[in-house]
C-alpha cells in the first residue's frame, strides 16, 4: 500500500480537500443565523402591531383629557392623572397577552407604562370668555424579543409614541350656515309628540244648533318644532362663539314660491328671530331657496366679512329641511343640481326629513354630504335632537389631534 507523498507531508490540506463534511460544518455556522432572521421577522411583525396599539392608545389618552379639559372643566393635574389613566386602560389588552396569564407581572407592567408616561396639561386663555388646552403624551412601552433572535443579542426593544392633542371653549373655525326650511302648509299639521307644557286642549264641534267642546290630546305641531329645533341650534353656535366672533347665519323658507331671507348677519339672533316669525301656508318648491343659499354662501363678500374680523377663512353649511314633497318633480332635479353645485364647491350639507314622505326623504338624502349629514326624523324630539346635533358638530371646537 502506498501513500500519497504529498498529502502524507501536509495533512491539513488533506483534510480540506475532503468534503465529506462541509454540509455539516456549514449548517452549524448558519443554523443560527437563519433562525435568528425567522425570529426578526416575526418580532418586526409584533413591533409594528404594538407600536399602533401604543400610538393608538395615546391619541386616545390626549384627546380624552383635552375633551374634558374643555368640557368639564377639569384642572391640568386631573387632565394629567385622566390620560395617565386612559393610557392604562386602552393598553390593558395588549400588556396582558404580551405578560402572559395574570399574576405576572401584568399589573406591575401596566403601571410602569402609566407612571413612565410623560404627559403635559397646559390651559392657555385665548380671549375674555374662552381657552384653549394641550395635552400631549409620550408613552414607551419595551417589547420583550423572542428566543430566535435573542441568538443575535437582543433580548428586547423599546417602542415610543407622542400624541398631542387640543380642544377649545369657543369655536376657533370661523363658520357661515344658512338655513333652508319648508313653511308649507303641512307644517301646520300635528307631530305625534305630545304638548308637554299643555299635553290637553279644548276642541270645538258641532252639535245640533250650538257649539261644543272636547278634551283632545295636545299635539305639538310641525312649525312649532321647527321652531324649538332652530332655537336649540342657535344655543349650539352661541355657546361655541360668546362673543359672535367666529359664526355667521342666515335663514330663507319657502312654500310654493321663495319667500324673502335674513341674510347672512354674525351670530344667531336675526335667523332665530325669522324663524320664530314663520307660519305654516301654501304647498312645496324647494328649488329657489336651495339655489339662495348656495349664492350666499358663495359669495366673495362673505369670506371677506370673516378675514376682517377672525382672519379666516369660514367652514361653510346648507341646513336643508322638508316635511312632503315638491309639488312638481322638476323641482326635486333642480334641486338635485343645487346641491350638486354646493357640495362642489365645498360647502356641507346637512338635510333633515321631518316626518317626510319616501320622495322628500330621497331628496333630502341625495343633497346631503355623506349619509350621517342625512337625519329622518320622526317626531318633535327627534327634529330637535337632530338639529342639536348639527350645531354641536358644526361649531365643534376641533377637539383635534394636532401631532
Amino acid at each position: 500500500m502506498m501513500l500519497d507523498a504529498r498529502n502524507s507531508k501536509n495533512p491539513f490540506k488533506k483534510l480540506v480537500a475532503d468534503r465529506s463534511g462541509n454540509f455539516g460544518i456549514m449548517t452549524a455556522f448558519l443554523l443560527p443565523v437563519v433562525l435568528a432572521t425567522g425570529g426578526i421577522a416575526i418580532d418586526l411583525t409584533r413591533m409594528v402591531q404594538v407600536r399602533s396599539e401604543l400610538q393608538n392608545a395615546a391619541d386616545a389618552a390626549s384627546l380624552a383629557a383635552a375633551t374634558a379639559m374643555a368640557s368639564k372643566g377639569i384642572s391640568e393635574e386631573e387632565a394629567v392623572e385622566l390620560a395617565r389613566e386612559f393610557l392604562g386602560a386602552q393598553m390593558a389588552n395588549l400588556v396582558g397577552s404580551s405578560s402572559g396569564p395574570e399574576g405576572d407581572g401584568v399589573n406591575e407592567e401596566l403601571e410602569r407604562l402609566k407612571q413612565e408616561a410623560v404627559i403635559n396639561a397646559v390651559s392657555t386663555s385665548t380671549s375674555k370668555s374662552a381657552n384653549s388646552f394641550d395635552v400631549t403624551v409620550n408613552a414607551n412601552y419595551t417589547l420583550g424579543l423572542n428566543g430566535l433572535t435573542a441568538l443575535l443579542g437582543f433580548k428586547q426593544v423599546t417602542l415610543a409614541a407622542t400624541s398631542t392633542s387640543q380642544s377649545a371653549t369657543e369655536s376657533k373655525n370661523a363658520l357661515s350656515m344658512f338655513l333652508v326650511v319648508d313653511r308649507s302648509g303641512s307644517m301646520g299639521e300635528n307631530t305625534n309628540t305630545v304638548n308637554p307644557a299643555q299635553p290637553t286642549k279644548q276642541e270645538a264641534y258641532g252639535c245640533g244648533w250650538s257649539t261644543c267642546y272636547r278634551t283632545v290630546t295636545n299635539y305639538i305641531i310641525k312649525i312649532d318644532a321647527l321652531k324649538a329645533a332652530v332655537a336649540d341650534l342657535a344655543a349650539q353656535l352661541d355657546e361655541a362663539d360668546p362673543d359672535t366672533q367666529y359664526v355667521r347665519t342666515g335663514t330663507v323658507s319657502y312654500n310654493s314660491s321663495t319667500q324673502t331671507e335674513t341674510k347672512l348677519a354674525w351670530g344667531t339672533a336675526k335667523s332665530l328671530s325669522y324663524v320664530n316669525a314663520l307660519s305654516a301656508t301654501g304647498g312645496t318648491a324647494s328649488t329657489g331657496a336651495v339655489k339662495l343659499a348656495y349664492q350666499s354662501l358663495i359669495k366673495t363678500s362673505e369670506n371677506t366679512a370673516h378675514k376682517n374680523k377672525n382672519g379666516q377663512v369660514p367652514s361653510k353649511y346648507i341646513v336643508f329641511l322638508t316635511d312632503g314633497d315638491n309639488n312638481n318633480t322638476s323641482d326635486d332635479t333642480a334641486t338635485k343640481s343645487w346641491c350638486d353645485k354646493a357640495k362642489a364647491d365645498g360647502i356641507e350639507i346637512y338635510s333633515v326629513a321631518f316626518m317626510a314622505p319616501s320622495r322628500g326623504q330621497a331628496l333630502l338624502s341625495y343633497c346631503a354630504s355623506t349619509s350621517s349629514h342625512y337625519f329622518d326624523a320622526n317626531d318633535a324630539e327627534e327634529l330637535v335632537a337632530s338639529f342639536r346635533r348639527i350645531g354641536e358638530e358644526a361649531s365643534q371646537a376641533g377637539t383635534r389631534l394636532t401631532n
